[in-house]
């Protein structure tokens, strides 16, 4: 059964509030004698567990507010490059292995013609269904399970601090920056993880088309780093602290290049399959409602996040794809060099170039 941090209320994606404690009367009762009293098993646990201490007090001052950004400032760069030059390593290596690849289903296939068909075999089964997916699902699917696993860990009772402390992310909190991507692979309500991880399947074969899933991935991850450090200034400047959770961010940005990059591709929503729109008018959309939830103060959603992880899809299809991935060469052919020169176990100026 789910369980909840004791005295905690669960907001999607804006993370949790204090819920309000009613002033119970105390009553003195008489100590009799008898058989001691025995507690339920619950109970005991919860007098045992204290409820967790959440350090949502707003920092003393601007210049100590917006001082505790710079560690998370730095780690936004420092990761988002990290992300983007990873995969560049990663074509670079797949680039590299897909001759002998090919070799080696070029001797599956003809190894399988020779083995005799066992019918009801689950592993071909499995096969059959992998092998029918588009390449952006097959990539997706790896997100897909890590969310699901995050999100198991949240039923777990003895996990809730570590859980709070690092899957959900706040500017306020002693840990700030490697929270940041946690949360990303975070949900506490199934109707979230649903959601979102729904959308991301839908939009996966066409941003995997579009970018690669090397790409895709440097994209993602990136996204969901970047929209929460958006999400830290936001709170800094407007003073709602809160812890946030969520793949919303990093979902957004893919929503957002897919949607710049085809505009005038149609889009419906799952319940009203007759109603169909462009993907720039549901852009539009989505912008101006986070837009304005940002400016109204809504509590329900993290729209700054929204709004950052949005930001950082357009500018990425529109700019950063020709600022970042296509200036890759450099540093692609420096791993080369190391890998056929001056990589572990070779030496000298031993082995050719690719």
């Amino acid at each position: 059964c789910a369980c909840k941090p004791p005295q905690v209320m669960f907001c999607q994606r804006c993370g949790f509030k204090k819920a309000t404690r009613k002033p119970e009367s105390k009553r003195v009762v008489p100590e009799e004698p008898g058989p001691p009293h025995t507690e339920s098993s619950e109970a005991a646990i919860q007098r045992r567990t204290p409820a967790p201490q959440w350090d949502q007090q707003a920092p003393s001052g601007p210049p100590r507010a917006f001082g505790r950004l710079f560690r998370p400032l730095v780690f936004t760069v420092g990761f988002t490059g990290c992300a983007f030059g990873s995969a560049a390593i990663w074509q670079y290596e797949s680039l590299k292995s897909r001759v002998q690849s090919y070799f080696d289903e070029i001797r599956a296939d003809w190894l399988e013609k020779l083995q005799p068909q066992k019918r009801g075999d689950v592993r071909k089964e499995v096969n059959q269904w992998w092998n029918n997916l588009s390449d952006g699902q097959k990539t997706v699917t790896g997100i897909i399970a890590a969310n699901a696993i995050v999100f198991c860990c949240w039923r777990v009772p003895s996990l809730q601090r570590s859980m709070i402390r690092y899957f959900t992310s706040n500017p306020t909190s002693k840990t700030l920056c490697s929270p940041m991507l946690l949360s990303t692979f975070s949900h506490f309500s199934f109707f979230h993880l649903a959601a979102n991880m729904y959308v991301l399947w839908s939009f996966s074969s066409s941003a995997v088309s579009m970018l690669g899933r090397e790409q895709f991935m440097a994209v993602y991850l990136s996204a969901g780093v970047i929209s929460t450090f958006v999400s830290y200034v936001s709170k800094m400047a407007t003073g709602r602290f809160g812890p946030s959770l969520g793949a919303s961010g990093a979902i957004m940005a893919i929503l957002a290049a897919v949607c710049t990059k085809m505009p005038e591709a149609k889009l419906a929503i799952i319940f009203l399959p007759m109603f169909t729109f462009t993907a720039a008018n549901a852009l539009k959309a989505i912008v101006a409602m986070d837009t304005a939830g940002l400016v109204l103060g809504w509590k329900f959603f993290d729209h700054a996040a929204h709004l950052g992880g949005a930001m950082f899809g357009i500018w990425y299809v529109l700019f950063g794809h020709e600022l970042i991935w296509k200036n890759r060469e450099p540093f692609v052919k420096i791993w080369h060099n190391f890998r056929t020169r001056g990589g572990p176990g070779r030496g000298g100026d031993q082995g050719g170039a690719m």
